[in-house]
């Protein structure tokens, strides 16, 4: 329940062990390593880059073909294959999948080279299938699309725009060139968008046939063949059924590699592995024969590395504790029920140097508010459970996945118990179902009080809720000041909003007018409230005199006044926590209009029917609404206003040097090379 001590670790040994210490620290995964700036000319540092550049690209083939794969002989999977998380993987398995590395990744490129003939034959088939379009108005012409005539003859053979009549062209020719008597024109083919033709005319009248031409739009086909239409149509149709058996062959064979996949998987892992394992040793100082390596570790995993590298190579180890310049990263220890909501801390910022872990605190509140907010029996009780089946079906699912499962799954015991205090049961099914089918109504009451019925109770209960959490949040930095001795920092800017607040409400507490507001049916005794307004007085007067950091008094007592002044920012802290009210009365309310809307049909067959499918859908869509915006205000409590009161953040996460796999999680002790 705390930021774990990090100690900083150095590192000297043999050369000749190197690769066997870095696969005991990547086994292990409780030492980041840093880099080292080697301070004497005996030391450097290797470039691993390209052998690192090799293994990454390696990785990247496996994983292209696996892609492969997945497209054109996908793996059935279902929605909640998901949370199955990593395969376990042991040391025979693991040395069997590594013999067969040379082949696998032959097999991958193959796959790779496969896809791209796929690829060049569909574009080929394309290609093709467009050069038969443009061919198809042309096939009643027996002649070449490259033909120009004859020694005495010239022919032009192209298309005009739209679609023209014989009698139209000769016209038209007849206009542009009235000298040339002399021509013939033949109709190929007549579409909306174009009229093939051929026209032949002696040789001489060539180029005013030919000027006539272009001022009436003709167009030569683009790139023609030498072969006639006709046979030129059966050449491409020939080559595309190639390409075609090309792609069903290539597609075929890829089919036939679908069980290489789990060793693909293996070999996306292993290189990814290997490439972490060189960039390792490229921060490493080294010399001929030795190496130096530093680092961090936790403090609590420093005896047992020792002894297990000591144990088994000559070796230097040192710790030490990092001092204030050092960047020592953050890693957190919880218990069981805290440690799940570690990601949401996360999410927002690590602990800084000096400030506690607030992750068991926070939990707390977490599960707390966010039952209040959704607070349905149902509700909570669905979440839990199917939260629970995965969590207990799926026992190798993803650490932060379960993580966020377990929360999921506290978060829902806390909705179902809040459901059974405020008696809401897919909001009041329970009074309409009895009411509607049954002819008598049941009520189940709740335990303490039905929000519904008595709203400003709710409201004033979280606000009540609000002002402990705060103070919680107070209360941490009060502990923070004093564990670093700053006792006038604590005095300055806790204690004194301690009774400026509290002092405040208790003197509020104490009046007519609020309790009017507020309907309460108690009140403090006048004189309570008189000794708790000075108490306010006091701790703003202290407020005033003491936040203020300036030499000049005037300038001091203005920044205290500005200080000061955030009062009215507790204020609106107190009044966000009327969310809770307003989150809980929404489950409630629209759970109750679904429930009224599907008896609308009364009693029956019909009025069942109707009433089960407005049920099942409208009490889905209101879980799904309600979870989330509990789940994001929640958060919004937590990082706003509880974490305002005296966290900062900044910490840099722990980064182990470790096996990061995607597919396979290793049994025991693995020797990569």
């Amino acid at each position: 329940m705390a930021v774990l001590q990090m100690q900083r670790i150095s590192i000297c040994a043999l050369k000749k062990n190197r690769k066997q210490i870095l696969e005991t620290l990547q086994r292990r995964g409780v030492v980041e390593i840093t880099d080292i700036s080697p301070q004497d000319s005996v030391f450097t540092k290797a470039d691993t880059s390209q052998a690192k550049a090799q293994f990454e690209k390696n990785a990247a083939t496996a994983s292209q073909a696996l892609e492969v794969l997945d497209t054109y002989e996908p793996l059935k999977t279902s929605m909640l294959d998901m949370f199955a998380g990593q395969a376990l993987l042991s040391v025979e398995d693991y040395e069997a999948f590594s013999k067969e590395r040379d082949e696998v990744m032959r097999i991958a490129n193959l796959l790779v080279s496969l896809n791209k003939k796929v690829a060049e034959n569909k574009a080929e088939i394309l290609k093709l299938q467009a050069q038969l379009d443009a061919l198809t108005p042309w096939l009643g012409l027996d002649l070449s699309l490259r033909f120009t005539g004859t020694r005495t003859t010239a022919a032009f053979i192209g298309s005009l725009p739209d679609e023209q009549t014989l009698e139209a062209v000769y016209t038209q020719l007849a206009e542009h060139a009235p000298e040339v008597s002399a021509v013939n024109v033949d109709l190929i083919s007549q579409s909306k968008e174009q009229t093939c033709v051929m026209v032949v005319c002696p040789r001489a009248d060539a180029p005013a046939v030919e000027e006539a031409l272009r001022a009436m739009g003709f167009v030569r086909p683009a790139s023609p063949a030498k072969e006639p239409p006709a046979e030129r149509k059966v050449m491409l149709e020939q080559s595309q059924a190639e390409a075609e058996k090309a792609v069903a062959a290539a597609e075929e064979e890829i089919r036939g590699l679908a069980g290489m996949r789990d060793s693909l998987r293996f070999m996306v892992d292993y290189f990814s592995t290997r490439s972490e394992k060189y960039d390792a040793i490229g921060r490493l100082a080294q010399s001929r024969c030795t190496f130096l390596l530093s680092g961090y570790i936790p403090q609590r995993d420093c005896a047992a590395l020792e002894a297990e590298l000591g144990g088994k190579f000559d070796i230097s180890i040192e710790f030490e504790t990092p001092s204030e310049e050092d960047d020592a990263p953050t890693l957190l220890k919880n218990n069981y029920m805290a440690q799940t909501v570690e990601g949401i801390l996360e999410s927002y910022s690590l602990p800084g140097k000096g400030e506690i872990d607030p992750t068991p605190i926070m939990a707390v509140f977490y599960y707390f508010l966010f039952g209040l907010m959704l607070s349905d029996f149902a509700y909570g009780a669905m979440l839990a459970i199917a939260t629970g089946v995965l969590l207990v079906k799926f026992k190798n699912m993803d650490a932060g996945l379960r993580n966020t499962m377990r929360m999921f799954c506290y978060c829902g015991i806390s909705t179902a118990i809040w459901g059974i205090v405020f008696s809401s049961y897919f909001g009041d099914v329970v009074t309409v179902v009895s009411r509607t089918f049954f002819g008598h109504e049941v009520i189940i009451p709740p335990l303490w009080f039905t929000p519904l019925d008595d709203p400003m109770r709710m409201l004033v209960f979280c606000m009540a809720v609000g002002i402990i959490h705060l103070f919680t949040g107070l209360g941490i930095q009060l502990y923070q000041h004093l564990k670093a001795k700053r006792y006038m920092d604590a005095l300055a800017k806790v204690v004194f909003w301690y009774m400026l607040v509290g002092g405040g409400i208790l003197f509020g507490l104490s009046t007519e007018m609020v309790i009017s507001i507020l309907q309460l049916k108690f009140m403090l005794p006048a004189q309570v409230g008189s000794i708790f307004g000075w108490v306010a007085v006091i701790g703003a007067i202290g407020i005033v005199l003491t936040n203020g950091d300036s030499k000049n008094p005037l300038v001091r007592f203005a920044q205290g006044l500005y200080e000061l002044y955030n009062v009215t920012g507790y204020l609106g802290d107190i009044l966000s926590y009327s969310r809770l009210l307003a989150l809980g009365l929404a489950t409630g309310v629209i759970g109750s209009v679904i429930n009224q809307m599907g008896s609308m049909a009364g009693g029956g067959v019909i009025g069942a029917i109707l009433f089960i499918v407005v049920f099942l859908f409208g009490h889905s869509l209101n879980l799904g609404i309600n979870l989330l915006g509990a789940y994001v205000h929640c958060n919004r409590l937590q990082y706003v206003e509880f974490f305002g009161k005296f966290y900062e953040g900044g910490g840099r996460k722990f980064q182990p040097f470790a096996p990061h796999t995607k597919y396979y999680k290793f049994k025991e002790d693995i020797h990569n090379g």
